[in-house]
């Protein structure tokens, strides 16, 4: 391999692909843990609207957030087509319902462009490039801003 091919597969990320309405985001495949089909939750008591509740994930409660909600969508209606990402945030698992996983991308990282300027301040925390790939615009999501800086001291 060449230096400039070496070069190019340390650039590259694996990106797990989801959909959120008829819509397109990515993470990074490092941070989720598993992917489990959708199972009815239990709610809490005085969560955020963006918390469907928790589940137990083998003897561990595991919160799920919904992540259209988060994204300031409309909250989904969950279905067997669903899906939770289970994702590592800081010291925190957490699950993610999307409304399914599409893939496994390799990404090279000059496919990333920055969030556009239109973009209001809250998509920007939430969204930290956008990939321009096989004719697709595919969000990359920042993990980290999923959960309030409150709730990200609280689990520390």
């Amino acid at each position: 391999m060449t230096e400039l091919g070496k070069a190019d597969a340390a650039k590259a990320r694996e990106m797990i692909t989801f959909l959120i309405g008829n819509q397109e985001f990515c993470i990074d495949v490092m941070s989720v843990r598993e992917i489990r089909v959708w199972a009815p939750v239990t709610p809490v008591a005085q969560a955020p609207s963006y918390v469907c509740g928790v589940i137990n994930l083998r003897g561990n409660v595991l919160p799920i957030i919904d992540f259209a909600a988060r994204l300031g969508f409309p909250p989904a209606q969950p279905t067997t087509r669903h899906a939770i990402l289970v994702v590592q945030i800081g010291g925190q698992t957490i699950g993610l319902l999307v409304e399914g996983v599409s893939e496994i991308l390799t990404i090279n990282e000059g496919l990333i462009q920055p969030t556009p300027d239109i973009a209001s301040q809250a998509a920007k925390d939430f969204v930290s490039g956008i990939v321009a790939t096989e004719g697709r615009m595919i969000s990359l999501i920042s993990l980290g801003a999923i959960l309030p800086p409150s709730n990200e001291q609280a689990a520390a």
